[in-house]
């Protein structure tokens, strides 16, 4: 049977519940087990799809078509996983689950209740086979929210169902710095510890959350007021980067109390893949600045994946990657005079998107690398249709419906995953011999993620390709344009897919 760490979090939100939950998997998977991990939001939306970048963040997608919440990003990142739809849990999806099941008779006419029927619901997601030695479930929000009650209420009972020692408690708080006095406060990690357990869970291990390395009294302290033995107050100390989280943990024996908690043999961990990327972030690296055109730079986290796929990139090429944000709102060529390469990521609705196709434009006549990611694909397209084929009236027919419909609503494309009107999840892609992008693969056939509503008509493929800019990637069926670049250019590539990793674009743009 698995073993489960259910991560909560307290006094304040974005603590790094997410990042520790992914952290904890890093140190377990260092001595050889085996790790899932799933995301509980107590939130009422049944999932992000329908909620704004600039108050959410990146929507992200699983390979079998289901928009789930960012976290899950750090999961597959850190841990090499892949997830699904069945790690992305909202109280809203709880809710709708039950209510349907009542409306179905499944309840035989019972009273249907926050308790047992919710929290069994709950307890399903949690308990749903992995083939996994360790099960990892994030819950979101804070102790004391209302909305989350009914998940804690859940975890409780599930260690019961389970038995105790098959299940660790791991809380994150804060322990605020106050400069004026000079004091490392820890009463709010003792009052938040004091809500979990009004809830009836005792935290086994607390991660707090601190400018600096507990002291040993601090950490005394804490332990005495929390009920626990002070060697499990572990500080989750500020870092520049996520990656060296899991370096602090183990520095403070961490897998050794989740070896003593679950019985488990104690033993060194072989940390050689983080300590890589801690040897690559200390380096005396080439920068390459990289221009990313966008709209949802309010919230940091609206592109996510997109900052974490470059990092990475910049990792396998050995060089610095430095984003240059450039609001696409306000685009000039300007901005893009000291950038070695340009990336148009993905968006909805007509804001922004003249700055996109401008800075498109600037990409192909300036011979600047360029990397189109969904809508930036869409909008190299129309530019190049305005610009080269002489056709100002190309458009897509999400801006306006009086244009040539170079981009257009989805047709009939035999999408299995559909949420709404939006092509989900991972699809094959054929690419065509003697292109970029198989240079970039270096393979025929690939499998990326989607997130879009409409794509490249391909009534225009003839034409396009007639002018100099080739569709170098297909769906099976033929129907839908999955890639583009120009033959010509340096470095002109753009895909109708969301890529993880954009090694090969930062490659081109470090030999500028």
């Amino acid at each position: 049977m698995s073993k489960y760490i259910f991560v909560t979090g307290g006094v304040v939100s974005s603590l790094g519940k997410g990042v520790s939950a992914a952290s904890l998997g890093a140190l377990l998977q260092s001595r050889g087990y085996s790790v899932h991990v799933r995301k509980f939001d107590p939130y009422l939306n049944v999932d992000p799809g329908t909620m704004s970048p600039l108050q959410h963040g990146e929507v992200y997608v699983t390979n079998d078509g289901f928009e789930t919440d960012l976290d899950l990003g750090y999961y597959e990142r850190f841990l090499g996983i892949k997830l699904s739809k069945n790690d992305s849990v909202s109280g809203g999806r709880i809710y709708w689950e039950v209510l349907n099941a009542e409306r179905r008779g499944d309840y035989l006419g019972a009273t249907v209740q926050m308790i047992p029927h919710v929290t069994n619901k709950i307890k399903e997601h949690i308990a749903a086979p992995t083939d996994t030695d360790f099960v990892i479930c994030e819950i979101g929000g804070t102790v004391g929210d209302i909305e989350g009650k009914v998940f804690l209420e859940s975890i409780r009972q599930f260690a019961n169902d389970v038995g105790r020692r098959n299940v660790m408690f791991a809380h994150l708080t804060l322990a605020p710095y106050l400069e004026q006095s000079g004091e490392l406060k820890t009463k709010p990690t003792q009052m938040s510890v004091r809500r979990l357990l009004e809830n009836g869970i005792q935290a086994d291990v607390l991660f707090v959350r601190s400018p600096r390395m507990l002291t040993a009294d601090e950490r005394a302290k804490i332990g005495m007021f929390c009920n626990l033995p002070a060697k499990n107050v572990i500080t989750s100390m500020d870092v520049d980067n996520i990656y060296k989280i899991p370096l602090v943990y183990d520095s403070q024996d961490v897998f050794s109390i989740m070896a003593q908690h679950f019985g488990l043999p104690d033993a060194a961990g072989d940390m050689s893949k983080i300590k890589k990327i801690e040897q690559y972030l200390n380096a005396d690296l080439p920068v390459c600045t990289i221009g990313m055109v966008g709209k949802y730079f309010d919230v940091s986290d609206a592109y996510k994946s997109l900052n974490e796929a470059l990092f990475h990139a910049g990792i396998q090429n050995n060089v610095r990657v430095k984003v240059k944000k450039i609001d696409a709102e306000k685009f000039t060529d300007a901005d893009c005079a000291d950038v070695d390469g340009i990336i148009v990521p993905g968006g909805f609705g007509a804001r922004g998107v003249e700055g996109k196709i401008a800075a498109a434009k600037y990409a192909r006549e300036n011979n600047v690398p360029y990397m189109g990611i969904c809508l930036g694909m869409q909008v190299a397209v129309i530019e190049f249709m305005c610009d080269v084929v002489g056709d100002e009236r190309a458009n897509s027919t999400e801006f306006t419906k009086n244009c040539t419909p170079v981009i257009d609503i989805m047709r009939d494309c035999d999408a299995e995953n559909m949420g709404g009107t939006l092509r989900l999840g991972a699809y094959p892609c054929e690419i065509k011999p003697g292109t970029m992008a198989e240079k970039i693969y270096g393979a025929s056939h690939i499998s990326e993620r989607h997130r879009h509503r409409y794509e490249v008509n391909i009534e225009y493929k003839d034409v396009l390709e007639k002018n100099g800019m080739i569709i170098s990637g297909m769906s099976p069926d033929g129907k839908l344009p999955e890639m583009i670049e120009i033959p010509t250019h340096r470095f002109f590539v753009a895909g109708q897919f969301h890529p993880e990793f954009q090694s090969a674009f930062v490659a081109a743009a470090k030999d500028k």
